[in-house]
C-alpha cells in the first residue's frame, strides 16, 4: 500500500491552524484513515453508523481539534489525524452504546494513538477471511478459532504490531511511532508474531504448485 507523502509546507500551514491545510491533509490520508476504522470499529457499533459516518465526524473532531497539532511531538499529520479517528470511534461507541457499559476493546492500554483495540477474536476472524477463499465457510471458521487461540498467547504490543503492519498495512516506522517504542524493537516483534502463527498458517493452507511438484 502506498503512503501519501506530506508536503512540509502543508504541515507547516497546519500547525498555524489552517482549515484549508487541514482538508488537503484529511483528503490526502482518506483511504488510510478509511482503512483504520474498518478494522477497528467495533462489532456493535458497526451495526449503527458506517465508516463515512465515522469519518465525517471524525472530521468534525479534527477542525474542533486543529491546535492541538501543534502540541504533537512527531510533526506527521497523518499520526495526528489517526488519533482523533480513534478518539471519535471511542466517543461514538459511548455514544450509542452507552458510557456505562464497559469493553475490553475499547480499553487501549498500550497507546492512546493506536486507537481502539481490536480483539483476538476480531483478528483471527479477518486474518481468517484474508487466507480462505468465500466459498470455504466451515474452514474459515475453523481456521479463525485457531487464529484466536494463538493470537491469545501473543503478548499484547506483538498482537498490536500484526494488526498495524498485516491489516492497516502502516510502516514499520510509523508502528513504532505509534506504540512508542524504537522501530528495531517493533521489527523485532513483528518478525516474531508472524513466526508464531507461520506454523499454523502453513499447516492450514492449501499446497500450492511448487509445494505438490517442486521436488526432482
Amino acid at each position: 500500500m502506498s503512503r501519501p507523502l506530506e508536503d512540509p509546507e502543508l504541515l507547516r500551514r497546519l500547525a498555524t491552524g489552517d482549515r484549508d491545510a487541514l482538508a488537503e491533509l484529511f483528503a490526502l490520508h482518506r483511504e488510510r484513515l478509511r482503512r483504520m476504522i474498518r478494522y477497528r470499529l467495533h462489532p456493535r457499533l458497526d451495526r449503527r453508523v458506517d465508516v463515512d459516518d465515522v469519518l465525517q465526524e471524525a472530521w468534525l473532531d479534527a477542525v474542533r481539534r486543529i491546535d492541538s497539532y501543534r502540541d504533537q511531538i512527531d510533526p506527521s499529520g497523518f499520526l495526528w489525524l489517526r488519533l482523533v479517528v480513534g478518539q471519535t470511534m471511542i466517543d461514538l461507541f459511548r455514544k450509542h452504546i452507552g458510557a456505562q457499559m464497559r469493553d475490553a476493546n475499547l480499553e487501549v492500554p498500550l497507546s492512546p494513538a493506536a486507537g481502539p483495540q481490536m480483539s483476538s477474536g476480531a483478528v483471527s476472524a479477518w486474518l481468517s477471511a484474508s487466507i480462505t477463499s468465500p466459498s470455504g465457510a466451515a474452514q474459515r471458521l475453523e481456521l479463525a478459532e485457531l487464529l484466536r487461540r494463538r493470537l491469545d498467547d501473543l503478548d499484547p504490543i506483538d498482537r498490536e504490531v500484526l494488526v498495524l503492519r498485516h491489516l492497516e498495512e502502516l510502516g514499520n516506522t510509523e508502528v513504532a511511532q505509534i506504540l512508542g517504542i524504537q522501530p528495531s524493537a517493533a521489527s523485532n516483534r513483528y518478525v516474531r508474531a508472524l513466526a508464531r502463527l507461520k506454523g499454523l498458517l502453513s499447516g492450514l493452507a492449501d499446497p500450492g504448485p511448487q509445494d505438490r511438484g517442486g521436488r526432482g
